[in-house]
Formats: structure tokens, sequence, C-alpha cells
């Protein structure tokens, strides 16, 4: 019994020490904006009334959700939105380890995953700046939590503040429903609502940007393939996680057997985005709540034989 009392998760230290190292690794580059990311700061400007709506680039003002949030922190906005992207770093963090726990891996494989969420690429070379990824990261990592927990209702509310966050979210809550995770009828309700919001945004908040499109472009995948900086973030982002998830893929329970196809489902977007736009290491990045359950699962049928 002591022994067990001692795996116990402290969950306000664990928190506490999550908080403190995700400081750590992204105070060197914090509240900087380049490219998407002054996109997004502008866009939290403009609901703070700094800027005019024709300053702003579409599509990054339709993911409307953090910037709001980031308005709204008293202060000066580089360093609140800043601050509110670690708070989202370091919940997902909580919500990962969370999730290993629940699907009964033991506290030192639950307190590893949340290390891969924070001691990574992404949250280095990403996460300090002013984007909306850490936000979506982190609703994805509630989604598989709640999903994990039997608790469908709540796995459609992040899905919902997802959806907010990325448009490309809102596959979350169609996986919840063609898995009869959730009741047909009450499914099909939250997925018009989450495609009432994509609308509602794109005619009615925010309305006349210029228009975008993404159509797939050859010369934009030769063009990718010659742009070492964005192969290095996706290699260094992919490097530790996704080698390590597939040698944990065979010894996985079978209450994380599902997210395999979830995982299939949500690597669509920034699939198809590589075909369109220059994606980075951040493409990855988006798949960890996917993948590091399993990659915590390395050596579990080896540790049961022992």
């Amino acid at each position: 019994m002591a022994g067990s009392a001692a795996l116990r998760i402290d969950w306000l230290q664990l928190a506490a020490a999550f908080a403190l190292l995700a400081f750590l690794v992204m105070v060197w580059r914090w509240g900087g904006t380049v490219a998407d990311s002054q996109a997004y700061y502008d866009t939290a400007r403009w609901l703070r009334g700094e800027i005019p709506a024709s300053s702003l680039v579409a599509p990054f003002p339709y993911r409307l959700l953090v910037p709001a949030l980031a308005a709204g922190i008293p202060g000066e906005l580089r360093n609140g939105f800043a601050m509110l992207n670690w708070l989202l770093v370091t919940a997902g963090a909580c919500l990962m380890s969370a999730t290993v726990l629940r699907a009964g891996l033991g506290p030192r494989r639950a307190i590893a995953a949340g290390l891969l969420m924070i001691v990574s690429l992404p949250t280095f070379w990403f996460a300090p700046y002013l984007l909306v990824d850490p936000g979506s990261v982190c609703a994805r990592a509630a989604f598989v939590l709640a999903v994990l927990s039997g608790q469908p209702w709540l796995a459609a509310l992040a899905g919902l503040a997802g959806t907010a966050v990325r448009e490309e979210n809102i596959l979350l809550l169609v996986w919840l429903v063609a898995m009869r995770r959730i009741a047909i009828l009450p499914g099909l309700a939250v997925l018009a609502a989450a495609g009432a919001w994509i609308l509602a945004v794109r005619w009615w908040l925010v309305t006349g940007l210029p228009a975008y499109t993404w159509a797939p472009n050859w010369g934009q995948v030769l063009a990718a393939l010659q742009d070492l900086h964005s192969l290095a973030t996706i290699a260094g982002s992919a490097f530790v996680v996704v080698p390590l998830a597939l040698l944990g893929w065979r010894a996985a329970p079978p209450t994380l057997r599902p997210f395999a196809g979830l995982l299939l489902l949500m690597a669509l977007p920034p699939l198809y985005a590589a075909l369109c736009v220059r994606v980075d290491g951040r493409a990855v990045w988006g798949l960890y709540p996917f993948l590091v359950p399993f990659a915590a699962c390395v050596g579990l049928h080896r540790g049961m034989r022992r």
C-alpha cells in the first residue's frame, strides 16, 4: 500500500512543475511574431480596437477563439498572448498525463507523457510565438481524455472549443458521431453548431477580407521539398514522438486502439495543406495528443512480463 501511495500523482505539484518547465522552454522566444503569428497578433489587436479590419489577412482571423481570449487579458497584449499560450501548453501536458493515467499505464508513464508534450521542438520553436496552435493541441488533448473517460459530451464540448480555435477540429466531432461515441441526433446537432460557428465567423463576425483559396499546386509541393527550414522543423517535431509512438503501437491497451483511426483522420488536413501552402513542424505538433498515448506504451509488454 505504501508503494502504491508513493506512486500517486499530486496534480497541483505536477501542474506547477509542468508550468515551470514549459516557461523555461518557451521564455527564449517569448512573444515573437513572424508570418502567421503576426496575423494572429493583428487579429487580437483588431479585437481590442487598435487596428482596422482592413489590416487583417485571411484565413487567420477566422480562427477567433485564442486571439479573443488574448485580447481580453489585461495589460500589454504581446505578453498576455504569450502567457495564454504558456498556460495552454501546461494544460495540454496535464491533460495528456491524465489520459495516460486513465489508460491504466501508471503514474510514471503518465508523467513521461506530459514531459513529451513540453520537452519538444514545437514547444520551444512555435509555442512562444503568438499562434493559436497551443489552443488547438490543448483542445485535442481534452477531447482524447474525455473520450477515454467515457464522457462523450465533454468530448463534444472540447471538439466545439477546438473548432473555434482551428476549423479543422470539426473532424473531432465527425469522428465522435461516426464511431457512435455519441447518439446520432445529438451528435448531428453538435456538428451543426460547429458548422454554424464557422459560417458565422466567416460571413458575419469577420467580413470583407480578400478571398483566399487552398488549391493543390505541384509547384508548391516542389517548393516545399526545397524549403530546408520547414523540413527541419517537421523532422525535429517528429524525431522523438513519432518513432516512440510506432514502437508503442503494438503494446497499446485496447482502450487506446480506436484513436489510431482518429490519428489518421486528423492527419488529413495537414497532408492536404502540404499540397497547397507552406507547412512546418506545426503539422506534426497538432498530432501529439494522438501520438503521445501510444508513445507512452513503449516497453509495456516487457514490463508486464517482468
